[in-house]
């Protein structure tokens, strides 16, 4: 006869496995802290898009209006993005909201001369934590992903960007996809 603390026991191993297994990996480096979650498509736009749009996600879950297309970086398992401490996307996680919905592909600009394009909710998307990091080597990794991506652009942007960080008028953000 199993008694019934050994069948606890046993039941509560089989099912945090994969989740104890998840984490194990991801400490030795194979996966990246959250990104298990995602489905390999969003992986692999995460990779190759040039942008993200990001909506902050208000009380509650709603999104709100604010959205728009940024430059990113897809670093150890999280967007990261450089921005000023006065946009939304900061005053935002300021207020305490720190989670946000990421759409990832090219959709073009959301704002247009005729309203608002809504065309990047065709992409994939995911709800992340949001944390404003500082760390010169983040955003030097961040500055150096730029240079690759947006190689006709960066050069009117590094040095405001390397001087905003340097004055406190830019931070950077970590949106890690969040798991359960």
């Amino acid at each position: 006869m199993i008694h019934r603390r050994a069948f606890l026991s046993g039941s509560l191993a089989v099912f945090t496995w994969p989740l104890a297994a998840r984490v194990a990996r991801a400490q030795a480096g194979a996966e990246p802290a959250g990104t298990g979650a995602l489905p390999p498509a969003t992986l692999r736009a995460l990779e190759a898009s040039p942008y993200v749009y990001v909506s902050p996600l208000l009380a509650g879950g709603r999104e709100s209006t604010c959205h728009g297309e940024v430059w990113y970086g897809w670093i150890d398992g999280a967007v990261v993005l450089t921005t000023g401490t006065t946009t939304w996307k900061a005053r935002s996680i300021a207020r305490g909201h720190d989670e946000a919905r990421i759409w990832v592909g090219d959709y073009g600009r959301w704002k247009t001369l005729t309203g608002r394009s809504e065309d990047f909710r065709a992409g994939p998307s995911f709800v992340a934590r949001a944390r404003i990091v500082e760390d010169s080597a983040l955003l030097d990794r961040l500055l150096r992903i730029f240079d690759k991506k947006y190689p006709d652009e960066i050069g009117r942007w590094r040095d405001r960007m390397r001087r905003g960080h340097a004055s406190g008028e830019r931070v950077l953000i970590r949106y890690r996809p969040h798991v359960g």
